[in-house]
């Protein structure tokens, strides 16, 4: 659309839909009046016909990390002879960093190099001339973002990589990393990649095949209360402030913020309000990490506490894996106390003060025997969610089917060893600490890494019996169990004589009777 004009005097002109002005016949063209991408192709045309120029896509790799120059990074293998780049001699690869009193920068622009004046003049051996080498490094991964390729193949002297063994393995399946990643680490990584392609080096013209950027985990939540400046006693509720211009919307007075613990605050509906005060809501919110506001989280303390399992699954629970998410320390020990129930699910603890492996029996409802078949239909449910939310990195729900499982074995009353294997196997990808010890404890000698995956029976998924959906004219009334299959008659009549829905078509009109399937009954009245 065209711009106003007030957009004209206080913005940028980016529209490419105008036309050209003022030109002046600069170059020996004329383009005043013409459309402006007409005016570009013209001029392009014009410059190559005038042999004063070619058109060529410039592609620019926006760097920081290569300007930020480190003492620690590769060597460019490069020596200056007479002002002339040449690379040095493959029997001096790779060129070593000097050692070096001080990494301080030069001040001038100069890498941090330059002051090892002895290294850096030396001989280029190809011509025997004296040269200077080149000070740049490679800063932190930019010469080392194509691991993936030398994991591969770490300890080929000759190659990076053998070409057997890229395209055997290559291209990774999943590339895990922040959306940062897509300016950092991957780009760099991916123009690497690119470059080795046309060197020929690798067979992939993309390194990843799959990306996922997961969520940032922010700091605790914080709470503030606004207070009026005038008497920092008289709170304020939130939503009757401009937190713009910090002052009570009604009568402008000035208002600053106070944080409050997260001990003295409440939900309240969609909301958090003082304990003290229902009325005064106050405002909850996480911000990013860092030192500066002092609300870092220390993985050290928190595994102290609680076990590097219990961190684990925390930071796994905490919610989709691409979502912003906000730490709360105390929902670790929650975590904490889901493992320990998973302990005492398996093992003997009643009587023990200090579990000691020696002193650890099975617990008492532990059987050998076979799982009854409501049983099996248990196990089976869980591993089929629990294998296909892994799969799809849906990490949350796994975490919460398996949550399910524990405590509906809590309700058995037997314990046979398919069930509880069953849940170690599946946990030990997201608790191997405690997975591995409960492994051990049900008689395994070798580490359960050497299992295979369980796999869900599709003869134990399919149950006997089904709840169907009852509506009356399109709105759910009633939930019922019918066995598997039941005939239209049969469901229609358990349908009607439902309590929940006799209310809704007593004394009324039945003008249709809508039914499908072990699904939904859908009875149309008026």
């Amino acid at each position: 659309a065209p711009m106003t004009g007030e957009q004209k005097q206080n913005e940028v002109f980016t529209d490419e839909e105008g036309v050209v002005v003022n030109w002046n016949n600069a170059a020996d063209i004329e383009l005043d009046g013409v459309p402006v991408l007409e005016a570009r192709e013209q001029l392009l045309n014009h410059l190559e016909e005038s042999n004063l120029g070619k058109r060529r896509v410039n592609f620019k790799l926006r760097d920081w990390l290569f300007s930020r120059q480190r003492y620690w990074g590769e060597p460019f293998p490069i020596v200056f002879v007479d002002g002339e780049p040449m690379p040095v001699d493959e029997s001096e690869l790779p060129v070593q960093l000097p050692e070096m009193d001080t990494f301080a920068p030069t001040g001038n622009g100069e890498s941090p190099l330059a002051r090892a004046e002895d290294w850096v003049k030396t001989v280029h051996q190809a011509s025997g001339k004296e040269g200077v080498r080149e000070t740049n490094t490679m800063p932190q991964w930019a010469g080392s973002c194509w691991y993936y390729l030398r994991f591969i193949d770490p300890k080929n002297p000759g190659k990076p990589i053998d070409p057997q063994l890229e395209k055997y393995w290559m291209p990774v399946d999943l590339y895990v990393g922040g959306v940062e990643h897509a300016v950092l680490h991957l780009l760099y990584a991916r123009f690497w990649h690119k470059v080795l392609y046309d060197c020929g080096v690798v067979s992939t013209l993309e390194p990843f095949q799959r990306l996922v950027n997961q969520g940032m985990i922010l700091g605790e939540v914080e709470y503030t209360v606004f207070v009026k400046e005038s008497s920092i006693d008289e709170y304020v509720s939130s939503q009757k402030v401009n937190p713009l211009s910090m002052t009570v919307k009604k009568d402008g007075s000035s208002v600053v913020t106070r944080s409050v613990d997260a001990n003295d605050v409440e939900k309240s509906g969609d909301h958090f309000v003082l304990k003290s005060d229902n009325s005064i809501r106050v405002t909850a919110r996480a911000h990013k990490m860092s030192k500066s506001r002092g609300n870092v989280v220390n993985p050290d303390a928190v595994v102290e506490l609680y076990g590097a399992d219990a961190l684990r699954c925390y930071l796994m629970f905490m919610g989709p894996l691409d979502q912003v998410k906000p730490w709360s320390t105390q929902a670790v020990q929650g975590m904490a106390r889901f493992l320990s129930r998973v302990f005492r699910l398996i093992a003997d603890t009643d009587g023990l003060l200090d579990v000691k492996d020696e002193q650890l029996k099975l617990h008492p409802l532990f059987t050998e025997d076979s799982a009854t078949l409501d049983q099996l239909r248990v196990i089976h449910s869980t591993i089929e969610r629990v294998s296909k939310d892994t799969e799809h990195l849906r990490f949350n729900t796994a975490l919460a089917a398996m949550m399910e499982y524990v405590n509906a074995m809590y309700k058995w009353d037997s314990r046979p060893r398919e069930a509880l294997e069953t849940l170690v196997l599946l946990l030990s990808p997201y608790a191997p600490h405690i997975s591995e010890e409960l492994w051990s404890l049900m008689g395994h000698s070798e580490s359960l890494a050497y299992e295979s995956w369980p796999i869900a029976e599709k003869k134990y998924l399919e149950s006997d019996e089904k709840l169907i959906v009852v509506q009356v004219n399109g709105k759910v009334r009633a939930k019922i169990t019918l066995p598997f299959d039941s005939q239209q008659e049969m469901v229609i009549q358990a349908a009607k004589s439902d309590s929940s829905v006799m209310k809704f078509i007593d004394g009324k009109t039945i003008r249709k009777e809508i039914f499908v399937p072990n699904k939904l009954v859908n009875i149309v009245v008026s």
